[in-house]
This record gives C-alpha cells, structure tokens and sequence, in this order.
C-alpha cells in the first residue's frame, strides 16, 4: 500500500490510504509514476526556517578542537592567530549560522577561568569524559569568540551546572558581555578584550539527566530556575536561555521542564543518535541491511519532534519556547587503529541521506524547532570536515549542508507527498523525503532525498499557487551506497549538476535517482 504523507510547519501525518488527500488532475504531469506524488503549497507559507536549524556543534572531544579548529600560532599550517585557515574557509563556505562550544559532557567538567590569560600559564586538566588525555587549556573564551568572529557565526556556550556554581557561570556571562566596570570587565580587558563580546544563546547544562549529573527532572527544574535568575542581561546584551532537554524518547523530561520552568526558558534542547553508540558499525562497510536500519532510526526523529512539540504546545499553545536539537547525527563505530574515546570516524553516503532527510524534518517543523546543532563539527561523529596534520578533506555531510543553504531564512511550504515505500525484509519506510521554501527572492527550493539504494524515483510535482518557468538543480549520489572521501580520493562524493526535473503544465516531474540528495531551484 501506498502511503500518503503531509508535511507542513504545523505538523507531519501518515495516512492509510494513497490519494485521500491528493486529488488526481487531468492534467497530471506525463510520464509521472503515480505512486509519487507532491503537492507543494506555494501560496501557503507563513513560518520561517530558521538559519540556526543548521548550526552544528564543536566540543573538546577527540581532534575537533586540537588538530581540528586550533593549531597554534605556531603551526606550519597556515592559521589566523592559531585557528586553521582552510577549515574557516570551508565552513564559510556553509554559512555555519551558530556553534555550539564546550560540550557536551565536556561542559559539566570545564571551568571557564582555567581558559583563559596567558597560554603559557594555563593550568591542563584531565579530560575525564573522552580518552583521558590532557587537556592543555590553550582554547579557552577568547579563542572560541575569536573562532566565531572569524566564522561569521553566532556562539552557543553551554554552561557548567553539573560540577559548576551559579556564581562561576553568572560570572561568565559577566565577563564575556559587560560593558561597565566590574572585576570580571576588568579581568576580561587584562586578557586584552576591551569591547565586550555580544553572546546571545547560553545553554544551562548538558545532559544533566546523563553524564551532567544524573539528575531527575524535578531536580534538575529547580536548578534550571536558580541559574536563570541569576544570569544577566548586560550593556544591550539580551541571553536566549536554553535549558536541558531529554534523552531522546524522554517525555516526562520534557512535561516536568516546561510545567515547572517554561516561564523562565526561552529554548529547551533535545538529543537524539540514530546510531547505536560505539558497538555500531562501520561507517564504510555496511550492507544494505545496515543502510535500512541506519535511515529507519533517522526518520524517528520526526516521531520524536513532533511527540516532544505536542508537550510543548500543552504549555506555551503561542510557540514562545523554540526546540533547540543541539545534538543529533549518525553514531558509527570508530576507525580501525583509532583511540575508542574519540569518536573519530568515516561519513559516507549513506550519512549525508541521514543529514538530508533530518534537516527536512527540522525545516518542516520550523514553528517550533529553531536551532539544532549536529554532532560534530570537524573529525568527531558526523563531522563536515576530516583532517589529517595539514591534509583537509569535505564530507558529504558537509555538501549537503552547502546543498541546503537556500533554506536558510526561507519561507517553508508546506507540502503533501504520497509516494511508494522502500521495503526491506518485513520493514518499510517511505521512499522519498522533501521540504519546500521560498526565499527573499522569491524563488522555491526544493530537496529530495531518495533512501531506496536500489530503485529510482519519479515524482509528479504539483506547483499550487504558482507557475513553474524555469527549473535547476544538483544532485548528490554515487554508485556504491558505502562511497566516501578520503584523503588520496578527496572527491569521490560531491554535488553534480541535475538535470532530471521537467516543466510540465501543473508543475513538474523529477527523476530522482536512486540513493541521492537533489535540490531544485524553481523559478
């Protein structure tokens, strides 16, 4: 059976039965499989996708810091006052919107004044959490704001509840955005920052459910409420307060934190792995059994979001609170000969239809989810960019973020889709994925994603209240579902021009290959 899906801003639906709500028309694109239809409401947008929807996320973990952003003035790879050129480059040419900066379980551990003042002086730490190796201290607040200055990107500091004090983090934000005169103004201009910084999202905590103090959610609202009040707004500097969501399926989490500290939040987080932490597979050698797997659990996420918003509504009906998915992403098996504590590993193919298919979702839920952030940005987890000493690869990951921008700040429309199902063994999931936006200029941008590794698909578009003229496009796919870049092959998988979509009368049909990321301008 065929299934009908709906998605528009306000809510994702499945319904039983193929065509209940896609009337036929006469005038039917040609040549369309009629398993594959979508309607796309071009005269009923109203939200926005928010351009922080593709934020992503750097914690000392692994070599996404070291090696990955930091190099040290010192270094021969060409960096900008220690921070590496080429991966500033690369992520510029992503529009990273926001990064999210320590951690993670990072986070709950680190002591904001152990990073900064003089390099030399730093005292190093253990990293407890990840690999239990030195931590040197050397990238600390003014490294990170500097990273971020140099990004064109909004920073997001998660603050340290779990081992950490209301006065250590009040007093960060005191350092990092007054103007005035204070010992923490006075302490910051001594390190060589006269201006303050402007640092709107600060996150309240980490995982405290978890590795941020194993706490129950009562607990865990009352400190929320006494960190809230004592973080400050200073000189102009207005905090967007984002407090600890759930662990994925968590509900209670969520309906405790919104019935006992919404008033006080302007975002609540959530994280969600469709991996299956480090006993997963690999991220290159996998069957079609672990592809299927993979994307089921990726399109859980939608299930989950809208579960989570369904709470949130119950609370705050007017959306007030934005749903902050500030970690999410594919979680492999690490790399052969790779220290475990990490997380270093491969992005392939298959995880760039993760990414695709997931910031679909994010844009069709655009009322309510505001950022999110994926898990990591360089050389940890789903990263953008791999690097090996002065060697930079791009991911595909990363090129379906470059691929999506023209979401950014758009206008989502919304969409209906009935299309046929890929079947694997007794499961099935939909073959296709989209999401629709308008931009400032007017243009419609369309992204596909095809999860069938085997099987093309071809979609009737139907353009309601508008006129297709012109249509374009690129494509990402390859012919091996495990393809990946590596650093003797470099450009195994990238974006190529698209030329299966037609104009036809309605709209148009779109051929949309197997295994493959399209997206289309239609002007």
């Amino acid at each position: 059976m065929k299934a009908l899906r709906t998605t528009s801003c306000l809510c994702v639906c499945i319904l039983a039965a193929a065509g209940a709500a896609l009337r036929a028309s006469a005038s039917e694109p040609a040549g369309a499989d009629k398993a594959n239809r979508l309607v796309i409401h071009a005269d009923r947008g109203r939200d926005t996708i928010n351009r922080n929807i593709y934020g992503h996320f750097a914690e000392h973990l692994g070599r996404c810091i070291y090696e990955g952003f930091w190099v040290g003035e010192d270094s021969n790879i060409p960096n900008v006052r220690g921070i590496r050129k080429d991966v500033v480059e690369a992520l510029r040419g992503i529009a990273i919107p926001v990064l999210r900066w320590p951690g993670g379980c990072f986070a709950d551990e680190y002591h904001w004044m152990d990073g900064i003042g003089p390099r030399s002086a730093r005292i190093p730490i253990v990293n407890t959490h990840w690999g239990m190796v030195t931590e040197t201290n050397h990238f600390g607040t003014h490294e990170f704001l500097d990273l971020c200055e140099q990004l064109g990107c909004e920073p997001y500091i998660c603050g340290n509840v779990g081992s950490g004090t209301v006065q250590e983090m009040q007093q960060w934000v005191e350092y990092i955005t007054n103007d005035g005169q204070s010992p923490m103004t006075a302490l910051r201009r001594q390190n060589g920052r006269e201006k303050p910084w402007r640092v709107r999202y600060w996150g309240v905590g980490n995982e405290n459910w978890g590795c941020g103090g194993n706490m129950r959610p009562e607990y865990y609202a009352d400190q929320y409420r006494r960190y809230a009040t004592y973080l400050r707004n200073f000189s102009g500097n207005r905090l967007f307060k984002i407090a600890c969501g759930a662990n994925g399926f968590d509900f209670r989490w969520t309906d405790v934190l919104m019935r006992e500290a919404a008033r006080l939040m302007d975002g609540l987080s959530l994280h969600y792995y469709c991996g299956s932490g480090r006993r997963s597979r690999s991220a290159t050698k996998f069957g079609e059994e672990d592809w299927f797997a993979q994307l089921q659990r990726a399109l859980r996420i939608d299930e989950l979001v809208t579960s989570h918003c369904r709470i949130m509504d119950r609370y705050d009906p007017k959306k007030r609170i934005a749903l902050i998915v500030d970690e999410w992403g594919a979680w492999h098996a690490v790399e052969p000969d790779t220290n475990p504590g990490f997380l270093y590993q491969q992005n392939s193919l298959r995880d760039a239809l993760v990414a695709g298919l997931t910031l679909n979702i994010f844009n069709n839920h655009c009322d309510r989810v505001r950022m999110a952030n994926i898990a990591q940005t360089v050389n940890v987890l789903q990263a953008m960019i791999l690097t090996d000493k002065e060697k930079m690869i791009l991911t595909p990951t990363y090129h379906v973020f470059e691929m999506y921008k023209v979401h950014h700040d758009a206008m989502l429309l919304p969409t209906e889709l009935a299309c046929a199902d890929y079947a694997f063994g007794r499961d099935r999931i939909p073959s296709l994925n989209v999401s629709a936006s308008r931009d400032k200029a007017g243009r419609i941008h369309l992204s596909l994603c095809n999860l069938d590794p085997n099987r093309p698909q071809t979609v009737a578009c139907e353009l309601r209240g508008d006129k297709a003229s012109k249509v374009s496009g690129r494509v990402l796919t390859h012919e091996a579902m495990t393809a990946h870049n590596t650093f003797e092959n470099p450009q195994v998988v990238k974006p190529a021009a698209f030329d299966g979509a037609k104009i036809a009368e309605n709209g148009l049909t779109v051929d949309v290959p197997a295994k493959s990321v399209v997206v289309l301008t239609i002007e």
